[in-house]
């Protein structure tokens, strides 16, 4: 794939950015781009702020520090009115999809599209067959979310993600818990939609492999900062401790395995004593 470059015009830049709930600090400012048209992975262990990452990109929550711009927009400095404005160009695949479970699957599709546009129905219908035939479920259209497989029904939530054809697309663990098949479907769906769209795509997830072979770009957050980060091809070569560990999900390395304690032998002593 093509390595970014910096001179690309990025859709989203993080800059210095910190963040904490209480007294615990998440995110100790972290620095990242995102190239539009380019699909970005952020990677890392569980509670090193990934999603809290994505939460402040769409508004959700208010940095401590630094800054998130998302289309030219400091995201924190929006009014009501203009973050709701700014949420028109984004998306997000929720990572167990999220469906509306009394709803069909051609009207979960619908829904934004019912909510956010005054297009009539025969256009709405138009529409909605055309993303779910992106997603290979056009057939799906009449049936109920319990009646869809997993796989099945994340596809749905990509097609529902898509409705209204955003720049900008988050996903948060859009892999956890499918079979092979599914997954490697999901991971195509994710490179050929954003190249369709031209949009540009920000992928959380803890499936390294599956990612290194759909992104442009990866960044490893660890203890709410960016630890390592470059092309799959950097990425697989890299000689850096913490990034091999990961990648290559060793249980010895910079991340230990054992939670900090004293010695084993001297707690087993002492409980004796």
């Amino acid at each position: 794939m093509e390595t970014i470059k910096p001179q690309l015009t990025s859709l989203v830049e993080l800059r210095d950015l910190r963040f904490g709930y209480g007294n615990r600090d998440v995110l100790h400012g972290v620095n990242l781009s995102v190239p539009r048209g380019k699909v970005v992975a952020i990677m890392g262990g569980s509670g090193c702020g990934k999603t809290t990452l994505m939460r402040l990109i769409g508004g959700q929550l208010r940095p401590r520090g630094g800054q998130a711009t998302v289309c030219g927009q400091d995201v924190s400095a929006l009014d009501r009115k203009g973050l709701y404005a700014l949420r028109r160009r984004m998306s997000m695949l929720f990572q167990f999809g999220a469906l509306f479970t009394d709803m069909s699957v051609f009207d979960n599709v619908a829904f934004p599209m019912r909510e956010h546009t005054e297009l009539s129905e025969p256009v709405i219908r138009d529409l909605v067959l055309m993303k779910l035939h992106a997603v290979g479920l056009r057939g799906a259209a009449g049936l109920m979310p319990s009646e869809l497989s997993g796989g099945m029904a994340r596809r749905v939530a990509l097609a529902r993600a898509i409705a209204l054809d955003p720049e900008l697309m988050m996903y948060d663990e859009p892999f956890a818990g499918l079979d092979p098949i599914s997954l490697g479907v999901i991971g195509q769906l994710i490179r050929r939609l954003n190249d369709a769209l031209g949009a540009s795509s920000i992928v959380v997830t803890h499936d390294v492999q599956e990612s290194l072979n759909i992104v442009d770009y990866i960044y490893f957050l660890s203890e709410g900062k960016v630890v390592a980060e470059g092309t799959p091809d950097e990425i697989r070569n890299s000689r850096d401790p913490w990034v091999h560990q990961f990648v290559w999900g060793e249980a010895d390395g910079p991340v230990p395995f054992q939670y900090p304690a004293m010695k084993y032998e001297e707690a087993l002593l002492g409980e004796r004593s």
